[in-house]
């Protein structure tokens, strides 16, 4: 339950080295850069603009050529890449890297030529294939569609909007040109909506066929072939075959060069974390000779890293503590147990000023309820071999991943702890099978009692656990005024709530009707009840009292009192919202019983074996999946809204150090 102190850090350093500080202060990780707004007169800044867009230009074009790649030459399908994590590479690889990275960006850029080039190509052949489409019609024409007569005759090559026969055509042509006697028509093919004809008359009705044939709606060829079509045909056809094989050319060169795609991998990983350099570069308040580097670093971290640069670079470097005033970082730093819930907290917010790392709490509260909701022994198990086989045969997947797959690890265990205790092992598929199978009664009993069998007890302790879960929110409350000294806001927004709440609680506990109404096995005396109507009036009054302290008028002051004890109802909802650990406890354990009865119902045999088998694997696997996604989302919700809603703000913001965020390989130090 820590949040790391901060320290503010002042580098100077010589201008020449720079770089190479910021290389190292990037593969160190711990050091969040923050410059000032304005620095003193000596000092200016450099404009990296250019640079850094350079170098994202490279890592656009090396992602684009990988992509490129994996298209033609596809890598060989191994694990996931979540599982297997970024490729770790020494410092002596990164600088190697470094230094292949012109020839490798070269190989990139020569990559994305071959896919223009076959991208090109592609469209060309589409586009020659259109011309040998539009030409089919015309095959049968074995004269150039440029042909427009001789000086004796003129000839019309085109064809009519629609389907016509020989006869039709003759019959149309005669109708509208009466006097022309010398006039032929051939068709050189006919189809719906279209009809190509060729046509040929004396040169001096030249003019006045021309205009009876645009009458008659003809059309001239859009790109006429100067050869004959058949010819223009083979022409296309050859152009297609060497587009074609240029084509396959460029593919067999991009396929070629499919050993360089880790070399591009890495090399656009150099480009990102130069771009990120330049960019704090940019940023850095600089002189002629001496370059400032400012920021906030951890604590722990502070003294390596000060002596490292005072003895790599003969750097000064100045550790001051920072005002409690000044709005720092915030990283959390929890034990094995309580870090895998840290992405929880930071999905909510991270820990405000005066805050305290509400991890180690809630990791306690978190697997308890997690595993209530899906209370089943065997699916815990399941959870646990699994997240277990994960983290131990994986060792270089990413810490968030490693972090998360904890965090359902110990679920697991909670789950398998609650199933135990509930007798719930794939709801009740050890009786439904030995039943089935074996013409026998075998019944496991829970340890505890069974959820099914005694709803209103499950409630009633859901409903225990809620209170618990939220009065150890508030005294986490109490704590964080207490350490800051408040104390009179420890006994009006904390103490008052537990007299109150607390009291009506066991008030409630020691009433006969409550006894009647929830069948309880127990009541509390009579003088308990009584103590704790005292104790829930002086913390009513002292709500009253206080809640609206911060206004000077009496009126107002009492008006917000009411209306901060007002806020009881809240705890009721508070309350009953746990009331889902009984809801989700119970889905779990129906749909399992719903699949194993399902299952059983073609009987014994090998086919009631086979088909048992079948419902039991798909029926499960869906109940595990859709049961562990509603334990986690619920499971939130009660730490987001009721549980944190008693003490945690927020609002901090994440420790972002300069770091290699690199995609594909991460630098480890030689030993």
């Amino acid at each position: 339950m820590a949040v790391l102190e901060m320290k503010r850090i002042n580098i100077y350093a010589l201008k020449s080295s720079r770089k190479k500080i910021l290389e190292l202060l990037q593969r160190r990780g711990v050091l969040e850069i923050n410059s000032p707004k304005q620095a003193e007169d000596l000092f200016d800044r450099t404009d990296t603009e250019p640079a850094r867009l350079t170098f994202e230009k490279n890592v656009q074009l090396l992602n684009s050529a990988v992509e490129l790649l994996d298209q033609y030459a596809p890598p060989k399908k191994g694990l996931p890449s979540m599982l297997t994590g970024r490729t770790p590479i020494t410092t002596k690889q990164y600088e190697e890297t470094a230094q292949t990275a012109p020839e490798v960006t070269k190989i990139a850029s020569r990559l994305m030529a071959l896919g223009k080039k076959i991208t090109d190509g592609q469209a060309e052949v589409l586009r020659l294939e259109a011309q040998i489409d539009a030409l089919q019609p015309w095959l049968g024409l074995d004269i150039s569609m440029r042909t427009i007569g001789t000086s004796s005759t003129s000839v019309f090559i085109g064809s009519f909007p629609e389907e016509l026969t020989e006869e039709e055509l003759k019959n149309r042509l005669a109708a509208a040109l009466p006097e022309v006697s010398a006039l032929e028509a051939e068709i050189i093919s006919s189809r719906s909506q279209q009809t190509c004809v060729f046509l040929v008359c004396h040169a001096k009705y030249g003019m006045q066929v021309e205009i009876a044939l645009r009458g008659m709606g003809f059309t001239y060829p859009a790109a006429p072939s100067k050869v004959s079509p058949a010819e223009r045909e083979k022409n296309l056809r050859e152009r297609i075959k060497a587009e074609q094989e240029e084509i396959d050319t460029a593919k067999k060169e991009i396929i070629s060069y499919a050993e360089k795609r880790e070399s591009l991998l890495f090399t656009a990983d150099y480009f990102t974390m130069r771009a990120e350099k330049y960019r704090v570069l940019g940023e850095l308040w600089q002189s002629p000779h001496v370059v400032q580097i400012t920021g906030y670093v951890p604590a722990e971290n502070a003294p390596p890293l000060q002596q490292e640069l005072e003895t790599a670079f003969h750097a000064y470097v100045e550790l001051e503590t920072p005002p409690p005033e000044e709005e720092l970082p915030v990283k959390l730093k929890n034990n094995f147990f309580s870090s895998p819930v840290e992405g929880v907290v930071e999905g909510f917010s991270m820990p405000g000023k005066f805050e305290r790392d509400p991890s180690m709490v809630m990791s306690i509260c978190y697997y308890i309820l997690f595993g209530m909701m899906l209370s089943d022994a065997a699916y815990g198990l399941l959870v646990v071999l699994a997240c277990g086989f994960v983290l131990l045969k994986f060792k270089n997947i990413e810490e968030s991943l490693r972090k998360s797959l904890r965090m359902f690890f110990f679920c697991g265990i909670s789950t398998t702890f609650w199933g135990v205790m509930f007798g719930s092992y794939f709801g009740d598929a050890i009786p439904v099978i030995a039943r089935t199978f074996f013409n026998t009664e075998i019944t496991v009993e829970p340890l505890w009692f069974g959820p099914l069998d005694q709803p209103m007890r499950l409630m009633l302790f859901s409903f225990l656990l809620g209170i618990i879960h939220l009065f150890v929110g508030l005294g986490v409350q109490f704590y964080q005024l207490v350490k800051r000294r408040k104390f009179a806001d420890a006994l009006y927004d904390v103490v008052f709530w537990y007299f109150l709440v607390g009291g009506l609680i066991l008030l409630l506990l020691s009433t006969d009707m409550f006894h009647d109404m929830m069948n309880l096995s127990f009541q509390l005396p009579a003088l308990v009840g009584q103590i704790s109507a005292v104790f829930a009036g002086i913390g009513a009054v002292g709500i009253i009292l206080t809640a609206g302290r911060e206004s000077k008028n009496p009126g107002k002051r009492l008006l917000k009192g009411l209306y901060g004890l007002y806020g009881v109802s809240s705890w009721l909802s508070d309350i009953l919202s746990y009331s889902r650990l009984l809801a989700l406890g119970l889905a779990t354990g129906v749909i399992a019983q719903v699949f194993n009865q399902m299952g059983s119902m073609a009987g014994g045999g090998v086919i009631g074996a086979i088909f048992f088998t079948i419902v039991f694997v798909v029926g499960h696997v869906l109940n595990l999946a859709i049961n562990l996604l509603g334990a986690y989302v619920h499971t939130n919700r009660l730490q987001y809204v009721e549980f944190f809603g008693k003490f945690y703000e927020g609002g901090g913001r994440k420790f972002a150090p300069f770091a290699a965020n690199t995609k594909y390989f991460k630098i480890t130090e030689e030993k």
